[in-house]
């Protein structure tokens, strides 16, 4: 028997012709997140340690150059009017926005699968290698998310923005998914005791909370990440 999708109508969506100052601005903050987030390493440190004055000066450099982007209108969302009114449009994607999306898809991929394999690490060995992970597999595995990234090969960075409609929902879908999962990571890491029995408790939580929201994501139950169908114009973030 087969699983019903929730889906979305492009014609049934209100059209908007320009973003409010309110909505740019509100967009501002994702992407210092994720340019803030693409060093792993001075990340990690200011997790575990509460990190550095090479945290705050490289907050200072994503600050100005994010800025400086929103607002000339070159951040996804800051724009001051929407670039995708088609989601099925055969239209060039600008290279802000696979930039953007290239290093939010670095954000939302690296820490968690880094993570992931801390967490199993520590429950089949008993110790914790957290730091070790981070230090050796960032830079490689960086490395090539954004060499996908930069080749169109992944949601949101294609050449083209035809297939902006289910395209979009793999990329919220991912987010929600590990955002969630990780904070609840990061509370059970810095409240519980390190034990075997603990671990393995992060362990089951973190990946089942990946698997629980990803599937409600492919199911079409999360925010934005409903597939939407050909029809009239239609507005993507």
């Amino acid at each position: 028997m087969a699983i019903p999708i929730k889906a979305e109508y492009a014609a049934h969506r209100k059209i908007r012709v320009r973003n409010t100052p309110l909505y740019r601005l509100a967009h501002w903050p994702i992407w210092i997140w994720v340019f803030f987030l693409a060093p792993g390493w001075l990340t990690f440190d200011l997790f575990a340690r509460g990190g550095s004055r090479w945290n705050l000066l490289w907050l200072g450099v994503v600050l100005t150059g994010t800025g400086i982007a929103a607002y000339c209108g070159k951040l996804p969302g800051a724009e001051p009017r929407p670039y995708i009114l088609r989601f099925d449009e055969d239209r060039p994607n600008p290279l802000y926005r696979k930039v953007c999306y290239t290093f939010g898809w670095n954000a939302v991929l690296s820490f968690a699968l880094l993570n992931l394999a801390g967490v199993i690490d520590a429950v089949t060995s008993g110790s914790w290698h957290m730091m070790q992970i981070y230090r050796y597999g960032y830079f490689p595995l960086c490395g090539l998310i954004l060499l996908l990234g930069f080749a169109g090969l992944l949601p949101r960075v294609r050449r083209s923005t035809k297939g902006e409609g289910v395209e979009r929902r793999y990329f919220y879908g991912a987010v929600w998914s590990v955002t969630v999962a990780q904070t609840v990571l990061l509370l059970l890491w810095k409240t519980l005791p390190k034990t075997h029995a603990t671990d393995l408790l992060k362990l089951i939580v973190y990946a089942g909370l990946l698997v629980i929201l990803g599937v409600a994501a492919a199911l079409g139950l999360l925010p934005r990440t409903r597939p939407i169908l050909p029809g009239e114009t239609m507005i993507a973030d």
